[in-house]
C-alpha cells in the first residue's frame, strides 16, 4: 500500500532564513524536532510523522543548516526558537511538539519561552546531571564551530561522536568508509549548534525547566546509559506536572514503533 502523502513547504523565520518542512495527514498540529545528525529524511521521525498522520497534521521539519534550510550566521540559540515559531506559524500558529536528544533540549528551552506550544512530549534530552555523564568542556560548542572553521569537518564529527553521544572511536573510524559519512561530515557545522542548545556542560537548566507550563511527557529508554536515564528523571522532577515513561528494550537510537504508541495516547488527549 502507498504511504500517506506528504506534502513539503517552506517557511521563512525571522531572521530571513528559510527552512524546509514535509507535512503529513490533516488535523491538530504536531511538529518534529530532529537531534544531532537528523533532517526530516532521517527514518525515525519521518516514520513517527508517517504513523500520526491518520489523526494530526505533522511537520517534519529541516533545522536550519541541514538538509534544504538555509543557515544564516552567526548562530544562536535565539534563532533556533524563532525558526520553531515559524513552523508553528506554518502549522496554523500553535502545535504539540515533540523532540529527540538534542533536539528535546530545544523545545524544552522553546517551550520555556512561551511559544505556540500546547503540548510538548521528548526523548532522552542529555543534561549531565550526575557523574556517570561524559564529561564536557564548558567551550566545547566553541570548540566544535572552531575546527569546522579551520577546514577540519571530520575531526569536529570524530570528537562530537564519541566525546558527547559516546560512539566508541574504533566505531566512528569504521564510519569512514561508509557512504553516510559524506553526510555527517556535511552537517559538522551544527554540531556546534546542537552543543550550544544544550548548554556549558549539558548542565540541567532547572530553573528554565520550572517555567513550562504546558503538559509535558518524558520518554527514556530501557536500555539507554545510565546517566541518560537520570537526565530523563531530573527533567520530569524540574517541570510541574511532567510525566516520565520508560520504553522497554528501546536504546537511545530508538525506534519510530516504539514512540508512536505513547506519543498518540499523548497528543490525542
Amino acid at each position: 500500500m502507498p504511504g500517506p502523502a506528504r506534502v513539503s513547504g517552506r517557511v521563512t523565520s525571522a531572521d530571513g532564513t528559510v527552512l524546509a518542512f514535509d507535512g503529513y495527514g490533516a488535523g491538530p498540529a504536531v511538529v518534529l524536532v530532529n537531534g544531532a545528525f537528523g533532517d526530516r529524511s532521517h527514518p525515525t521521525l519521518a516514520g513517527v510523522a508517517a504513523a500520526l498522520s491518520p489523526w494530526f497534521r505533522v511537520l517534519d521539519y529541516d533545522r536550519r543548516g541541514r538538509g534544504g534550510s538555509g543557515d544564516t550566521r552567526p548562530y544562536a540559540v535565539e534563532r533556533e526558537i524563532e525558526d520553531l515559531a515559524a513552523v508553528i506559524g506554518a502549522a496554523g500558529g500553535t502545535a504539540m511538539v515533540f523532540g529527540g536528544s538534542s533536539g528535546a533540549a530545544l523545545v524544552l528551552e522553546a517551550a520555556a519561552r512561551g511559544l505556540g506550544i500546547t503540548r510538548v512530549a521528548v526523548w532522552e534530552p542529555p543534561y549531565h546531571v550526575d557523574d556517570d555523564a561524559p564529561p564536557l568542556p564548558d567551550d566545547f560548542a566553541a570548540q566544535l564551530e572552531s575546527l569546522v572553521d579551520a577546514g577540519r569537518w571530520e575531526e569536529a564529527v570524530e570528537r562530537f561522536m564519541v566525546e558527547a553521544a559516546e560512539v566508541p572511536a574504533e566505531a566512528v573510524a569504521a564510519m569512514r568508509a561508509d557512504a553516510s559519512w559524506a553526510h555527517l561530515k556535511g552537517v559538522a557545522r551544527t554540531l556546534a549548534y546542537e552543543a550550544a542548545v544544550l548548554g556549558p556542560g549539558n548542565r540541567l537548566p532547572a530553573a528554565a525547566l520550572a517555567a513550562i507550563a504546558q503538559p509535558l511527557l518524558v520518554l527514556s529508554g530501557e536500555r539507554s546509559p545510565r546517566w541518560m536515564a537520570a537526565a530523563a528523571r531530573a527533567v520530569t522532577a524540574a517541570v510541574p506536572g511532567a510525566r516520565h515513561r520508560v520504553l522497554e528494550d528501546q536504546a537511545h537510537a530508538v525506534t519510530p514503533e516504539a514512540l508512536v504508541p505513547e506519543l498518540l495516547e499523548f497528543f490525542a488527549r
